[in-house]
């Protein structure tokens, strides 16, 4: 009998239109063996939290290329706290200036992962750091 697979939520929030990063990670996660829920373009802090918590997912992805990284994710872990949704780790993956990382770990994003992050190692890390599933380095 095969593990649960690892569920994971990719969502694209705020007025950005690009998505293609997205929807490679979601791919790349997808054939990595996790079940994937995305979203598609311009979600709401609140529909991003609602759409977690009806899929019940381990993990959200949140790809942010439009700068608005310090207005939308502090209100996304605010939504997971008021939903005690605290053993969701929280992802950020696109232009997220080097300066900014630091705000957002504090505040309890788990990564943030910038262009050039090899797709493996974006895998590795959900798998060592999702709550109550160990999953066995191959």
């Amino acid at each position: 009998m095969s593990d649960p697979k690892i569920r994971v939520l990719v969502a694209k929030p705020g007025l950005d239109g690009h998505d293609r990063g997205a929807k490679v990670i979601a791919r790349a996660l997808r054939d990595a063996g996790m079940e994937v829920i995305y979203t598609g373009l311009r979600q709401t802090p609140e529909m991003i939290v609602n759409a977690s918590l009806q899929e019940d997912v381990q993990v959200i992805g949140l790809s942010i290329l439009s700068g608005a990284h310090n207005a939308i994710v502090p209100r996304v872990l605010d939504l997971l706290k008021q939903n005690k949704m605290d053993d969701v780790l929280v992802l950020v993956g696109g232009i997220i200036p080097d300066q900014d990382i630091g705000a957002l770990k504090q505040a309890g994003v788990a990564a943030v992962f910038q262009p050039g992050t090899a797709m493996d190692d974006i895998v590795k890390f959900i798998r060592a750091n999702v709550k109550g599933h160990a999953v066995p380095q191959a």
